[in-house]
């Protein structure tokens, strides 16, 4: 275990104005995490703190990273879309997904009835790994922002964050993104909206929050 992800398990990714909190989502699968740690580590990958989560290597190549979300927990494997999951045990975060593959958990009953099968994937993404296997990418057919696209490959964690948010929700944020002409100002909106994507809110999840507010008062 490295030390350094320990912090994870205690505050949360700190990404997003839950961390620290006792409303962090990390507090909601204490026992799950544990689990699904312990189970990724018995595989014998290198444990890692890269983007506030826990991250698995193989020789500096990233195979997966364990995350936290209101209704799931989950491991994600950077290369999922090349495991054969013969079993359909994996699931995509959104329809036009390329890459990323995802188990989702919710129960501890969940992760130690197919434990034996999330350890044979991840044997197989090291082996996808040493043969050097890459993705071919097609253009995404959603009209996502460059500036977007290119903040969502930088940054795993927001992109696991984005993908598990309702079709809706993306849309308005895709949407809301793209309307300035001016990369700078697109730019601008997609730091301003970060913490929200993280924290699992919508685009209109704030404004109805507040409306319902000033309406108790």
């Amino acid at each position: 275990m490295n030390k350094s992800v320990d912090n994870y398990f205690i505050e949360g990714c700190g990404r997003c104005p839950l961390g620290g909190s006792p409303d962090c989502k990390v507090h909601s699968w204490t026992s799950e995490l544990a689990l699904l740690r312990k189970t990724v580590l018995s595989c014998g990958l290198k444990e890692e703190s890269k983007w506030g989560v826990p991250c698995y290597t193989y020789q500096d190549n990233n195979i997966l990273i364990l995350s936290a979300f209101k209704d799931y927990c989950s491991l994600s494997f950077f290369k999922g879309s090349l495991l054969k999951d013969d079993k359909k045990l994996l699931v995509k975060p959104r329809p036009n997904s390329q890459a990323t593959r995802l188990f989702k958990f919710k129960t501890l009953r969940e992760i130690l009835d197919i434990e034996n099968e999330v350890k044979a994937y991840i044997h197989e993404s090291i082996e996808l790994e040493k043969t050097g296997q890459k993705i071919h990418f097609q253009k995404n057919p959603e009209p996502i922002p460059e500036e977007f696209e290119a903040e969502l490959e930088r940054d795993p964690v927001l992109k696991t964050a984005f993908e598990a948010l309702t079709p809706g929700r993306q849309l308005g944020y895709i949407l809301y993104f793209s309307q300035p002409k001016q990369s700078k100002m697109r730019t601008g909106r997609i730091e301003k909206c970060k913490p929200m994507i993280l924290s699992g809110i919508g685009m209109n999840d704030k404004y109805k929050s507040m409306k319902k507010s000033e309406n108790h008062k």
